[in-house]
């Protein structure tokens, strides 16, 4: 009878429905990620599945990393290679988008829309998994979000543009951007504290 209860709690607490919302949304951007890298041909699958279970551990140890960074490590880049490989994925993962994000080289001069993020606090959890700051938000008509994986941008993108639809009834023109590795560590650490 006690762990019926205790059941029911669990599907009727939003802390965690949402957990688990985020971790298959974790959890799909892998395997998108990791099928587009295949696709393109820019791991092996030893290599990315390797990748994939780093990106776990790491997230679970609460200091998360994209798939492309565990990539470049796996394929054995160091600093100060280590920017130019993932920046190098980051291209050839861009082209598997129907349009191809273009690069923001001044995104890291952006402010950080802290009230955004306060409003909508399940995406700033979301977008701190997926490792994709919201760049710019201009009235929730306007949302920019900017990554090194494309794909993990895209995601988020749709996350928020559904959110901003349920709760204004609008449906938020959205722009995707890709940021150079150097740019994206800067920022993922302002936005997300990793």
């Amino acid at each position: 009878m006690h762990s019926g209860t205790s059941n029911n709690l669990t599907k009727n607490d939003p802390t965690v429905q949402d957990s688990a919302e985020e971790t298959d949304v974790f959890e799909t951007c892998l395997e998108k990620t990791s099928h587009a890298l295949l696709a393109v041909k820019a791991a092996t699958p030893s290599e990315v599945a390797e990748a994939a279970e780093l990106c776990r551990k790491s997230k679970s140890d609460g200091r998360p990393i994209d798939l492309l960074e565990a990539i470049a490590k796996i394929q054995g880049r160091e600093e100060p290679q280590m920017s130019d490989a993932v920046n190098a994925l980051a291209e050839k993962l861009s082209i598997t988008l129907n349009t191809a994000p273009p690069l923001i080289p001044f995104a890291a001069k952006l402010i950080t829309p802290t009230a955004f993020y306060e409003s909508f606090d399940r995406i700033h959890r979301i977008g701190g998994d997926l490792l994709v700051p919201v760049i710019f938000v201009e009235d929730t008509d306007a949302i920019g979000v900017a990554s090194i994986n494309p794909i993990a941008a895209e995601m988020l993108s749709q996350i928020i543009q559904d959110a901003v639809s349920r709760r204004f009834g609008i449906r938020p023109f959205m722009t995707i951007l890709r940021l150079d590795h150097e740019s994206w560590s800067f920022l993922t650490r302002k936005h997300f504290g990793s």
